[in-house]
């Protein structure tokens, strides 16, 4: 596998993902509640993320560790990029709830 791959399974699309489920909510934050806001994105992008991950990877034999390393990734650019563009940029003390955590 080579580094190009690996850095779009990484960071490609980590990145793409978070960016579409950014997007998507502040398209949606005018029409919707924030409480119900997170699991309308909950509902779309679980899914969706599911769904990607398995078009992307399931026809390729790679190692435990690169599923890991692909899960981490993703998980971190959510967790900062939500922290900087959510939290400090809305001053949205109250963002982390369950549909956040799950």
């Amino acid at each position: 596998m080579s580094d190009k791959e690996k850095l779009i399974d990484t960071i490609g699309l980590g990145f793409i993902l978070w960016l579409m489920g950014y997007l998507f909510s502040i398209g949606l934050y005018f029409y919707l509640p924030p409480g119900v806001l997170g699991w309308v994105l909950y509902v779309i992008f679980t899914p969706l993320t599911i769904y990607i991950a398995y078009w992307r990877f399931h026809k390729r034999k790679l190692t435990l560790g690169h599923y890991f390393t692909v899960a981490v990734s993703w998980t971190l650019i959510a967790v900062i990029f939500d922290y900087l563009f959510i939290v400090k940029l809305f001053n949205s003390q109250n963002y982390y709830a369950l549909d956040v955590f799950l």
